[in-house]
């Protein structure tokens, strides 16, 4: 039986989620933190709600990620001086002495699971998922190409 990309593609994440998270048990830093840490690092300063849209979860599923989060005194709120009710989150300087750790982590397992391809299929692997995420992303912003744009 032949599966579809987006059974492959969904397969494959669990896989890598679930290897990720194996292999930081003894960090306390699962797959999904991991991935708002990630978000984080190139948004710092975000406010909660877009967090949120961003990792694709439910503002209380991200306000108890974040939580847990600040308890590890890994992230911080602050206050978000154009709104009283925002907060903006920050890494802290804690979180930059462990992601190093996990990057290595993280690229270790790409390495296992790209095991076998050439340095060419893996850039194009890279850039045939980034076209598929970049398709999808076009479509659920409701910015679906036009005949004349195809």
């Amino acid at each position: 039986m032949s599966e579809t990309i987006g059974f492959l593609l969904n397969d494959t994440a669990r896989l890598f989620r679930r290897a990720f998270n194996a292999r930081t048990k003894h960090s306390g830093i699962t797959a999904l933190q991991w991935r708002l840490i990630s978000y984080l690092k190139r948004h710092e300063g975000i406010r909660q709600g877009p967090l949120a849209e961003l990792i694709e979860v439910e503002p209380i599923t991200l306000s108890r990620m974040v939580d847990r989060l600040v308890e590890a005194e890994l992230v911080e709120r602050r206050a978000d001086p154009t709104d009283r009710r925002a907060w903006r989150l920050y890494l802290t300087p804690r979180t930059g002495a462990i992601v190093g750790g996990m990057r290595d982590i993280a690229d270790a397992l790409t390495e296992e699971a790209t095991e076998g391809l050439s340095a060419a299929e893996r850039a194009q692997l890279i850039e045939l998922v980034e076209r598929v995420r970049t398709n999808l992303s076009r479509r659920e912003c409701g910015k679906e190409p036009t005949k004349e744009t195809m």
